[in-house]
């Protein structure tokens, strides 16, 4: 478990990096982390990927390791990453060139998982045209770049809550929509009575549907192993 530096054009960013017990080469899982940066929640993650053979790469898309101290801060960083899609782009692609030439790594092999802005920023990197096994959104956010999707060279499999306020029920139908036009393999598991945020155990909003609900987590986690499984195996 290890820092790991790397730049997108004049940005550094700085990763966090676990490495699975053997030799390899191993498959590795880009992390991306949700709206507030690279902290404990995807680290952990990564740790757990790590654990199940896989290298576990969490990613920083804001770009020197900034990470919000609260939610206004968050915010913020968010907005102002979502007026320049370009550069979250960049930095997501960026981001599978290092996680390519990692030490012990398949570059023949390589997903990414996000979660919240996450899920956006996996997303944005399948609209980008790069090739790689799979990308999967944990409650990520629909909205597509001002410049489009290119052809998608991935599978995406989506696992969203159906009471998302960030991703409503008209929002996955024009998604849908998109990857049926960008997107020769794709999946949407969406999870009734669920909301955003139902991976992490810290978010307790329930009245705003802004809440962790372990079924939805564990159904949801069950279904990106299973993927995984299926597109290394195919890769």
């Amino acid at each position: 478990m290890t820092e790991i530096r790397y730049t997108a054009g004049d940005t550094e960013c700085i990763g966090y990096l676990a490495q699975p017990k053997g030799d390899g080469p191993h498959p590795v899982v880009m992390v991306a982390p949700a709206f507030a940066g690279l902290g404990d929640f995807v680290k952990e993650k990564a740790d757990w990927l790590a654990t199940l053979g896989y290298i576990g790469f969490a990613v920083d898309y804001y770009g020197n390791g900034r990470l919000a101290s609260d939610m206004d801060e968050a915010s913020a960083m968010m907005q102002a990453l979502n007026n320049d899609r370009p550069s979250l782009r960049a930095r997501m692609l960026a981001a599978l060139v290092t996680a390519r030439a990692l030490p012990n790594a398949d570059p023949t092999r390589i997903a990414a998982i996000g979660f919240c802005m996450g899920g956006k920023a996996v997303l944005d990197l399948a609209r980008s045209g790069a090739t790689l096994s799979g990308v999967i959104g944990f409650h990520g956010v629909f909205d597509a770049p001002p410049e489009g999707s290119e052809t998608m060279n991935t599978s995406v499999l989506l696992l969203h809550g159906w009471d998302d306020p960030l991703a409503t029920p008209q929002q996955a139908v024009d998604l849908a929509a998109e990857l049926t036009a960008h997107c020769d393999d794709w999946q949407m598991l969406a999870f009734g009575n669920t909301g955003h945020s139902f991976t992490n155990p810290a978010a307790q909003d329930h009245a705003t549907h802004m809440a962790y609900d372990q079924r939805a987590n564990d159904r949801a986690f069950a279904a990106m192993l299973a993927f995984l499984k299926e597109r290394f195996a195919q890769s």
